[in-house]
């Protein structure tokens, strides 16, 4: 069986990473989505497995100390990670496996996995990006501001990754996804076994 493919998905708030992600895997069934373990608690709702792993902080730290996390970070004085073991598993199995996170993730996957595949979702413009934020109605003007500062320091490490999607249209954004797969696929190291007849 083919091993599947890592995909590394960034890009700042506000942008549709989640969106886009979510046409992907409805369009392609060999794409599956990584769940991250976290510390914090559970909201109502959210299913352990599916949405993240929930797990203790001692456990948390445990799994650092084991080198069993991909990458990992704190945020709002939570732990986050992805364990290792699940998605190798999945990439074992054949599945190309996306890792939707934020970019200091992305960065420390990139360092471990060269292999892997960065994709890094922009907006069309900073100013559509604040105008997502706001249209959300859940977010105050200082939390848009600080998003999109934080949008900015992101973007600084966007030049890290392979590719760049613009997702303007969300429909031009799943291809253009779909595009650099297809690309992946193609490339030599991926298409050898072609050749080994005639050598």
């Amino acid at each position: 069986m083919k091993k599947g493919r890592l995909i590394v998905i960034s890009g700042p708030s506000g942008v549709g990473k989640g969106t886009v992600v979510k046409a992907l895997m409805a369009q392609d069934p060999r794409v599956k989505l990584s769940v991250s373990a976290t510390t914090r608690e559970m909201r109502p709702g959210e299913v352990h497995g599916v949405h993240y792993y929930f797990i203790s902080r001692e456990e948390f730290e445990q799994m650092i100390r084991e080198d069993r996390f991909l990458e990992h970070a704190q945020y709002v004085g939570n732990r986050y990670g992805t364990p290792e073991e699940p998605v190798d598993r999945m990439l074992e199995q054949g599945y190309d496996v996306i890792l939707e996170i934020e970019v200091q993730g992305g960065l420390q996957i990139m360092q471990r996995r060269p292999d892997a595949i960065s994709v890094f979702i922009a907006a069309p413009s900073f100013e559509i990006l604040g105008g997502r934020l706001r249209g959300r109605g859940d977010t105050d003007e200082e939390k848009v501001l600080m998003r999109l500062q934080q949008a900015r320091m992101e973007y600084l490490v966007a030049p890290q990754y392979q590719y760049i999607v613009v997702n303007d249209k969300l429909e031009d954004a799943v291809s253009d996804l779909r595009s650099i797969l297809r690309a992946e696929a193609l490339k030599t190291e991926h298409q050898q076994h072609l050749l080994k007849e005639a050598l």
